[in-house]
């Protein structure tokens, strides 16, 4: 069943997002973070039936990227040399100021709108599902579910794995087999990042590319019902 889905664009302490305000007396918030040369509008195409009572709020990334769009990383390699240069993807040290911007924007918005985000879930698209690891272990009294979609684990963060950051937490990691950005290979051995750190996976694979598939997606709003 669709959820509703009016959205609106604001500008809000400097950053550009597109919000969906929750139909629920006690809503949650989820944080949604696009991957590299999207913007606020990228998520969408995923949250038509996420549950109603999620606040939801996709903030624009602040550096601009090549040849379009935006990065949560300054200076991002354009599509095309990322794909040629997979072992240059971003590291702690790159995405930590963009991390704790948006633990920051979170605090701000959520107070000025009256919503309970001590604790909020967050989703993420490829670089994007990278932040959402990094959010994770960085601030895991703060992040409650996970959804890491054709993302990966950044380099920089094995002592926050070896301190088992994220025991307890259920993550969703969906990835595709054929995925010309993010090897599946990459994908994996994220996954087992991901246990050594603590957490347990629910991981939906399929024979796509850098996209979530339907089943996936059908998975990924299974995830964040329950």
């Amino acid at each position: 069943m669709q959820t509703q889905t009016k959205t609106e664009r604001i500008d809000f302490n400097g950053w550009t997002m597109r919000i969906r305000p929750a139909v629920s007396d006690t809503p949650r918030l989820l944080l949604m973070i696009h991957g590299l040369t999207g913007d606020e509008n990228s998520m969408w195409v995923f949250a038509r039936r996420f549950p109603a009572e999620y606040w939801i709020v996709a903030p624009r990334a602040p550096h601009p990227a090549n040849p379009q769009g935006f990065s949560w990383r300054p200076n991002p390699l354009s599509v095309e040399e990322a794909q040629l240069n997979q072992h240059k993807r971003p590291g702690l040290d790159a995405l930590l100021p963009s991390a704790e911007a948006l633990i920051k924007l979170v605090d701000e918005y959520s107070a000025s709108v009256g919503v309970e985000s001590g604790q909020f879930d967050a989703i993420g698209f490829s670089q994007g599902g990278a932040m959402v690891n990094v959010l994770g272990m960085l601030f895991p009294h703060r992040i409650r579910k996970m959804g890491v979609l054709a993302g990966f684990v950044p380099s920089g963060l094995d002592a926050y794995i070896k301190d088992r950051v994220l025991a307890g937490k259920h993550i969703f990691v969906a990835h595709g087999t054929q995925d010309e950005m993010v090897s599946i290979d990459r994908a994996r051995a994220s996954i087992e990042l991901l246990h050594q750190a603590g957490a347990s996976i629910t991981y939906c694979e399929d024979e796509v590319g850098h996209k979530l598939s339907s089943n996936c997606l059908r998975a990924l709003e299974t995830y964040l019902t329950d």
